[in-house]
């Protein structure tokens, strides 16, 4: 059996203006918890042994996963492309929009359709690349959209839709 994992697919490269602000955010306090990391490494590295040495054993695999991140923010953030503006039809579903869903015993649900890089910040949140997200998109006020989830078939009605 082999390590090698297929390349993932790659993620739409939308993102609202409040979530290009959170990961700007989220690479800067990075880059300062590497700082403190670097040194609290450096001090474990001075104690010694350091193939039994715990602090610097954790402390390296804190910076590695860092750094991952970091690569990532870098590689990721200039292909973003933040959307702005509201979409001129704004009883259809687009990038953005929060869309509240009826199934078909009456329970509402609302979800708001965000990028690939945001989705997990609020409960609401779902990428645009989702199953759910990818029906919804350009579905007008009052139509019924069938999802295909890995648990069966969903039917839902949409009954409102805001951005």
């Amino acid at each position: 059996m082999s390590r090698y994992r297929p390349p993932a697919a790659s993620k739409s490269p939308y993102i609202t203006p409040e979530g290009k602000r959170v990961l700007l955010d989220e690479q800067k306090s990075i880059w300062l918890r590497r700082r403190e990391v670097v040194a609290a490494l450096s001090a474990a590295a001075a104690e010694g042994d350091r193939s039994e040495n715990a602090e610097y054993i954790y402390r390296k695999k804190e910076l590695r996963e860092l750094d991952r991140r970091i690569r990532y923010l870098q590689k990721r953030l200039p292909d973003l492309n933040v959307v702005e503006q509201k979409p001129a039809d704004a009883e259809r579903v687009f990038f953005g929009a929060t869309v509240r869903l009826e199934d078909e015993a009456g329970t509402s649900v609302t979800y708001r359709i965000v990028g690939a890089d945001e989705f997990d910040r609020e409960e609401h949140y779902i990428s645009v690349d989702s199953p759910l997200a990818r029906s919804l998109l350009k579905r007008e006020l009052g139509e019924e959209v069938e999802v295909e989830v890995p648990g069966g078939r969903l039917c839902y009605l949409i009954t409102e839709i805001s951005y």
